[in-house]
């Protein structure tokens, strides 16, 4: 199967109204954003999607909508297969793959339990692309409801499927995604999630970027993707800001996401399903992101010269 456009592709964040419903003109916002500032894809229907807090519904109608609002300019890949049973998660799967997206994404704590074994993870896997046949996938070490890692094991049964296009690394270990990338070999994609080790792992051959802060300056780590061998001097020196700055995922995820889009000038609730937005996003989370946003543009107007 084709491979999916490599470069940065945000997880994408799902906006609601007061009312808790998905906020259906903030969606098609949020995603002229990320095509504006030149993101190649959107990971949609995902952790910071708030997906596990989504109706079955609702999933598949989020995917749909960024594939349709999209048009055409960007990859879109989605995951929602959050249910314990393997019969729940494939007409889940189903349901998003009639979507159109460019990828279904497995979970890989979804695909076995925390005390299971890796050949209880491959027996799923395989029984999953039997009953979704002529779907690409990709693989998303997602951390809730636990962080199930890929190992060498699972990543070649993955391999020789011929059916994965990418995974989503969330190891956060450089030298882990090295060896990822020695023993895949071009045959998945892989994209990491952690600023910190973006630029470290793109020289080791990774794909790209798919994390948090690319929902907040996409510009930047695209810059980065493009530029990180052309001007390798100004790509370390950025990369150790987008390091720093990628600190405040800590601030309240996804509230602290929805804050920067109004300051951007995509209006929409902070409400979230996953968090209460006024116990985990206080004041100085508030501030950490008002300075953010300052230091977005000087990082921008450094990048001009």
């Amino acid at each position: 199967m084709e491979k999916i456009a490599k470069g940065v592709y945000p997880v994408m964040i799902t906006p609601f109204t007061a009312d808790n419903q998905v906020d259906w003109e903030a969606v098609d916002q949020i995603v002229e954003f990320y095509a504006k500032l030149g993101c190649d894809g959107i990971f949609a229907v995902c952790q910071s999607s708030e997906m596990f807090f989504l109706t079955e519904d609702e999933r598949e109608q989020l995917a749909a909508r960024v594939v349709k609002a999209s048009a055409g300019r960007m990859c879109v890949v989605a995951s929602g297969h959050i249910s314990d049973a393997i019969e729940d998660q494939i007409c889940e799967l189903r349901r998003v793959a009639a979507t159109g997206v460019n990828a279904v994404v497995m979970i890989s704590n979804r695909l076995a339990a925390k005390d299971e074994s890796d050949d209880v993870l491959i027996a799923n896997m395989h029984r999953i692309l039997d009953e979704v046949p002529d779907v690409p996938f990709g693989m998303y070490e997602c951390p809730c409801p636990y962080k199930r890692l890929l190992t060498p094991k699972v990543l070649e049964a993955m391999a020789e499927t011929g059916r994965f296009r990418f995974i989503k690394d969330t190891c956060c270990d450089a030298k882990l995604i090295a060896e990822r990338v020695r023993l895949l070999n071009g045959r998945i994609q892989l994209f990491n999630a952690n600023c910190a080790t973006f630029l470290e792992t793109l020289k080791d051959g990774a794909d790209g970027f798919s994390g948090i802060m690319a929902n907040y300056h996409p510009d930047l780590l695209v810059w980065l993707y493009q530029n990180y061998q052309k001007q390798p001097e100004k790509a370390r020196e950025l990369s150790s800001m987008l390091s720093v700055m990628s600190l405040v995922e800590g601030c309240g995820h996804p509230a602290a996401v929805k804050y920067h889009m109004n300051l951007i000038g995509i209006p929409m609730e902070l409400k979230c399903r996953s968090i209460d937005a006024e116990t985990h996003f206080g004041p100085l989370d508030r501030h950490a992101i008002d300075d953010l946003l300052v230091m977005e543009g000087v990082v921008r107007e450094w990048l001009k010269h």
